[in-house]
């Protein structure tokens, strides 16, 4: 019996994020400096750093609590939908909502962004649509955006440092992705050029 890299997107994208914690504690500023997509003002046009952490910032977590968190649902999620999808398109689906998560919130939030919710919540929602067919709604999905998303609305209400906002579109991008390229019953989703077009 040996030991197999499995999931080598899921599994490398978790090495990073442990690695940027450990180095954050080691580097004064490490963190902050290229793990942090800005809030409203905070982007530099001539700064590459900030096109940069539009990427970057899944990466960065605050502290132990908040990596472990993120890396139980994506170590869960990620191997079965790296599964589905392939290693290229989930690498596709996770830049794409990492982006736009980082733009949203500059354009409509003062504080900056930093971890891997979105990319969880994305997981989350993708993952209601296994066996999925295109013409139906899953059950397992309404379920899970009343479940999840219903909760990050509520919590959005309420005063905290959590970036609810994040999550919810997060979860949308997932909602986009499941219902654009749905697995049915083949195993692997594969995405055709015209397919990528339209995600885009």
């Amino acid at each position: 019996m040996k030991l197999k890299y499995n999931a080598p997107v899921t599994l490398t994208f978790s090495l990073i994020c442990g690695v940027v914690l450990l180095l954050g504690t080691i580097i004064p500023g490490l963190r902050d400096g290229l793990f942090v997509a800005a809030g409203q003002g905070g982007f530099s046009f001539a700064n590459p750093l900030s096109y940069l952490r539009l990427f970057s910032h899944i990466f960065g977590h605050a502290d132990i609590g908040h990596l472990l968190s993120n890396l139980t649902f994506i170590l869960l999620l990620g191997p079965i939908l790296e599964s589905l999808y392939g290693a290229r398109n989930l690498i596709f689906m996770m830049l794409i909502t990492a982006v736009a998560t980082a733009v949203l919130n500059l354009i409509l939030f003062p504080s900056g962004l930093l971890g891997a919710s979105g990319i969880v919540f994305m997981m989350i929602l993708l993952s209601s649509f296994t066996n999925f067919a295109k013409g139906e709604i899953p059950i397992t999905f309404i379920l899970v955006v009343v479940l999840f998303l219903g909760k990050e609305v509520i919590h959005a209400l309420q005063a905290n440092d959590i970036s609810e906002f994040a999550h919810i579109i997060g979860g949308l991008f997932g909602s986009i992705f499941g219902f654009l390229q749905p697995t049915g019953t083949k195993g692997k989703a594969k995405l055709t050029g015209r397919q990528t077009a339209e995600l885009n």
